[in-house]
């Protein structure tokens, strides 16, 4: 990429999966080819991460779907970054919508297991995105940025870090941000990332875009200037 960011593709299997459609992705990745300049990522839910990991080739990526804020503890049902680590995965998706706006995760708890997974050695895959209400009000901007305050307010090292802009909307419903408008979101969080952050660290962050992404609009998301990657759902 002219920018010289390592773009990046996740899939993010959701509460999808079993031991026989697992070992059909993994021998279809294993097979080939990939670009060996975009960094690969999979997100099997929390049963079958270890799985996918011994079965996959090394250079793809096993990241968690979602884990807490501490290392261990009575937290009945939940995972921590250093069970994701013990099971060789090397990444996490944290605040996605569906933990957003399914389980009522706060933009407070996303900040605090961002800070937790960062310090474990744990990447994150952090997600921001708007509700179509708070589109059609023209409050994407104010919306993201607020749920990127308390991201950024807990980030130790943002080389560790992959931003994902997936406006809720456009998420399983097979509508999808024109390229247009989803480039225009992620200018504008490199902008904002440039003052509250620094110039450096926003030109380097990888934004990525999620929300119906297939194989039929990728190609086109993907040549706008500041579309890093993609975190695909359905299609993955």
């Amino acid at each position: 990429m002219a920018s010289g960011r390592k773009f990046y593709v996740g899939g993010n299997w959701k509460m999808n999966g079993s031991h026989k459609s697992i070992d059909e992705i993994v021998s279809f990745l294993n097979a080939g080819p990939l670009d060996p300049n975009t960094e690969v990522v999979v997100s099997p839910p929390a049963l079958y991460v270890e799985y996918a990991r011994k079965k996959l080739d090394a250079k793809i990526a096993v990241a968690a779907q979602n884990c807490y804020k501490v290392a261990s503890g009575a937290f009945t049902g939940d995972i921590s970054a250093d069970m994701i680590k013990d099971c060789g995965a090397t990444w996490v998706i944290l605040g996605h919508s569906e933990r957003r706006n399914v389980f009522g995760e706060s933009d407070a708890l996303i900040g605090e297991k961002t800070k937790y997974a960062l310090g474990a050695g744990i990447g994150v895959i952090a997600c921001v995105g708007e509700k179509l209400e708070e589109r059609e009000a023209n409050k994407t901007t104010e919306v993201v940025f607020k749920q990127m305050e308390s991201i950024i307010a807990n980030v130790s090292d943002w080389s560790k870090v992959v931003i994902a802009y997936e406006p809720v909307w456009a998420i399983g419903t097979g509508k999808v941000a024109t390229p247009d408008q989803a480039q225009e979101v992620h200018d504008q969080l490199r902008k904002w990332m440039a003052q509250k952050v620094s110039a450096d660290v926003a030109s380097k962050v990888r934004i990525i875009y999620g929300g119906s992404v297939s194989a039929g609009n990728c190609k086109e998301l993907g040549q706008k200037p500041d579309i890093d990657g993609f975190l695909v759902g359905g299609a993955s």
